[in-house]
């Protein structure tokens, strides 16, 4: 289930057979007992982390800001100069549109849309001032060919091209300051670790290091490798453990890049750490210059001047962030006003049947396997709940009351999550069920039973999902049923998109009319 995942640019026998035997296994299963983390590790895992926040949305923000400000300042020029003497606003309209998208292409043409340009440097003052003047010499230019040039008033063209510069500079100015903080505070960083030492590992933090405006911040580095060549420090930066510690340490703190140090020809090690690492929502990276090997220059992507391989990348990342954050906020929050209703006839319900809470409160893993509350419609009798559901319902459960049965077999006790969603931002619309902590199939915790579990939380869980529309809702008491559940998970990952969160959505309540295995 990992296909997708895996670069099909590789053009060398030895790259593909690494990452060919990559896709027939799964993960590495951790370790029942792990040992805790070294003191380094859990001092840097142990400092508060801002959320990060995407270059690649900044830049979108900033464009739409602009052009927005573009707009608001040539209308205000009109209304304060022409519109108590002048009735042609559709034409001033129709400009002002056409010279803020006009601009959003030579800013862009001018390379002021990325992170280097924000913070402040003089040239971004330059090629933005460059860009402004060509935009309104094109302008002019079109207006004098179309014999427009008495339809706009020229001092309000004026007063634009000044008075719109002077908002830009400011704008810009006040978007270094905000910039400056955010890189301060981490957030426009890409919190990165180094997996291999020695000469290799050296040689890729140096190089990093040498490159500016990154984003890099190196946090340490990892290997399994003991003795002298698996040592303490390397290129200064502390040794934080083996690989299997890395997968914990990225539980405990944000880790946005990893990138392997080792030649390629070390594919045995590379394997084996890859296993363990997918599980995680990072981007791992091979880094290209340690090794002999040359590629096609298409299979390459840079850091700075840092040729790397791309191997796996985090699932929904940059926009798709956004517009699942959307969806989520809007798609839920009508579909929660809309299930009111409902909601106060099944709590009603319950009051009535029997003793106790109407909600119930149930620990589950969520986003990169932390604990989240989700809330649900309490289906058992008060004083046999099971909160760690160490003991999966089963038909005619005698800890199951009259309305559960029916809410349990009809979905509607998970409709309270709804809260979850719009409110607490904990759980999405769509994505991999969130399974209780003590859940198990034949006597063994999920993650024991099916390698690769926790692959499926590298994204927010979700009330409805690609299994549960395919069948494999309900009760999940054998092997195969949870290995099948996590297969169609991890299938949704990677290729999630919108419209396959609405087609889920709308298959939805077909799937509930089969409750042959809810119980």
């Amino acid at each position: 289930m990992i296909e997708s995942d895996v670069r099909p640019t590789l053009s060398t026998a030895g790259a593909a057979a690494v990452f060919d035997r990559l896709r027939e296994g799964a993960t590495v299963k951790p370790k029942a007992n792990a040992e805790p983390l070294s003191d380094r590790a859990l001092a840097i895992a142990n400092k508060p982390t801002p959320p990060p926040i995407s270059p690649i949305v900044l830049a979108g923000f900033v464009r739409m800001a602009e052009f927005a400000l573009i707009v608001l300042v040539g209308l205000a020029i009109y209304a304060v100069y022409l519109a108590p003497r002048d009735e042609s606003l559709l034409q001033y309209v129709i400009a002002v549109f056409a010279i803020a998208g006009l601009s959003m292409l030579a800013f862009q043409t001018a390379d002021i849309y990325h992170v280097h340009a924000f913070r402040g440097h003089e040239k971004q003052y330059m090629r933005l001032a460059s860009a402004w003047s060509v935009v309104f010499l094109i302008a002019i230019g079109a207006s004098f060919f179309l014999k427009a040039g008495d339809m706009f008033s020229r001092l309000w063209l004026g007063v634009y091209f000044i008075a719109g510069l002077a908002a830009l500079i400011f704008s810009r100015k006040m978007l270094f300051y905000a910039v400056r903080k955010w890189t301060r505070e981490g957030r426009l960083t890409r919190r990165t670790v180094i997996v291999g030492g020695g000469e290799p590992g050296e040689r890729v933090i140096n190089d990093l290091r040498a490159q500016k405006d990154t984003g890099i911040e190196i946090i340490g580095w990892f290997d399994d490798r003991t003795g002298e060549r698996g040592g303490g420090d390397c290129a200064g930066e502390p040794k934080l453990g083996n690989v299997s510690d890395l997968v914990e340490f990225g539980r405990r703190t944000r880790v946005d890049l990893v990138i392997f140090s080792l030649p390629i020809s070390a594919e045995n090690r590379i394997l084996q750490m890859l296993k363990k690492l997918w599980v995680l929502p990072l981007d791992i990276r091979l880094a290209a210059h340690t090794n002999k090997l040359q590629f096609r220059p298409r299979s390459y992507s840079y850091i700075g001047k840092v040729p790397v391989i791309d191997v796996f990348d985090r699932p929904i990342a940059d926009w798709d962030v956004v517009m699942k954050w959307l969806f989520d906020k809007i798609i839920g929050s009508l579909m929660l006003v809309a299930a009111l209703p409902l909601l106060a006839l099944v709590a009603l319900a319950i009051k009535l049947d029997s003793r106790g809470p109407v909600l119930f409160k149930q620990k589950r893993y969520g986003f990169n396997n932390d604990l989240v509350e989700v809330y649900k419609f309490r289906s058992m009798y008060t004083d046999m709940a099971d909160a760690s559901a160490s003991k999966l319902v089963t038909k005619d459960d005698p800890r199951v009351t009259r309305v559960g049965r029916i809410i349990r077999k009809t979905s509607l006790d998970e409709l309270p999550q709804l809260i979850n969603v719009v409110f607490n931002g904990n759980l999405s619309l769509v994505g991999p069920r969130p399974h209780a902590v003590n859940a198990k199939a034949e006597a063994r915790l999920y993650a024991e039973a099916v390698d690769g579990y926790f692959a499926r939380h590298r994204v927010k869980p979700g009330i409805t999902g690609w299994a549960q529309i395919n069948g494999w809702r309900g009760e999940t008491d054998t092997h195969d049923k949870i290995q099948n559940r996590v297969e169609h998970d991890l299938y949704y990952i990677e290729n999630w998109s919108v419209l396959l969160d609405l087609y889920i959505l709308a298959r939805t309540p077909f799937a509930l009319l089969k409750t042959e295995n809810a119980y």
